[in-house]
């Protein structure tokens, strides 16, 4: 098991979605980045998004990041989610990860 799936399990087994502010997970692979909010109660996916549909020029994978973070706030705005638990997904809380979460806190999510 690698050291990321360890701290996820760690960080998965202290938090939890619930409607009123559901979880922010975050999954980055070598090459995207994805965003989902849900409710763990009920196992749903209230708000998504990656990159892979904001690709539109020759923006770097940080540039992506920031913008995958904006588009799930908007996202969640339409929906009236406001405040989020902000789930990493056992990645450090930089780089990619950070610049998502700061999209998203500059799109007007709390968490």
């Amino acid at each position: 098991m690698s050291d990321r799936i360890k701290r996820h399990k760690k960080i998965r087994a202290k938090i939890s979605g619930v409607l009123e502010r559901p979880r922010l997970s975050v999954f980055r692979s070598s090459m995207h980045i994805y965003a989902q909010i849900i409710d763990d109660e009920s196992g749903k996916t209230l708000v998504a998004s990656s990159d892979l549909k904001l690709k539109k020029g020759k923006e770097t994978k940080s540039e992506l990041a920031k913008n995958v973070g904006l588009e799930i706030a908007k996202k969640a705005k339409e929906k009236n989610i406001e405040s989020v638990v902000f789930d990493r997904g056992g990645h450090k809380f930089h780089g990619r990860v950070k610049l998502l979460a700061d999209g998203a806190k500059e799109g007007g999510l709390k968490f």
